[in-house]
């Protein structure tokens, strides 16, 4: 098989579109789009965004998140916080079309509209290299998206990801195989 090398690249497949939330020092919510993250241990999630942005700040001052998965039907309000910057725009929830509710967990929103979130405290910033760092305190999802068994199917969710190859969203496809299972044939 002949590959084609590309170089240092940030590509990484699939990679989850992330909207970050938080509130501002007066308690309103902001959101944005961030593709570049995962889960850094057990019970970390680390992210790349830079110091620009509002919820970055909105962060800062009130050490917490919230990370929901982008989904399919919110895939242009998705875009649209990701597009347009809380600095320019106050009402940018309102213009996604989005509603929020207090996490019961962490001093941060919960966007109504996307069903499954991750609630964090803030570990650490560092400015320097974008890495923000969350302590996982909980994993909220709507009930909609539970399977017969009460886990969360991502089948009803709809996660979209981003392609950086092609600077596209994409969808994932469905079940392939079970993991720490179907390998066992090989022992």
């Amino acid at each position: 098989m002949t590959r084609k090398n590309f170089g240092a690249k940030p590509w990484t497949y699939p990679q989850p579109v992330f909207i970050l939330a938080a509130y501002g020092e007066d308690g309103t919510p902001n959101a944005m789009n961030a593709a570049w993250g995962g889960i850094s241990n057990d019970q970390e999630l680390s992210l790349c965004i830079s110091a620009g942005h509002k919820t970055t700040a909105n962060i800062l001052a009130r050490k917490a998140f919230t990370v929901s998965m982008a989904t399919a039907d919110q895939l242009t309000a998705c875009d649209y916080v990701g597009i347009v910057s809380g600095n320019d725009a106050a009402d940018k929830l309102q213009k996604a079309g989005w509603h929020t509710t207090p996490s019961a967990f962490v001093d941060a929103p919960l966007i109504d509209e996307l069903p499954m979130a991750i609630e964090c405290r803030l570990i650490s910033y560092d400015p320097e290299d974008c890495r923000l760092v969350g302590e996982i305190v909980n994993v909220s999802a709507c009930e909609s998206i539970l399977d017969e068994s009460g886990n969360i199917d991502p089948d009803k969710l709809h996660p979209i990801i981003f392609d950086p190859v092609h600077n596209a969203y994409r969808l994932l496809g469905g079940k392939a195989g079970r993991a720490f299972h179907d390998g066992a044939q090989l022992r």
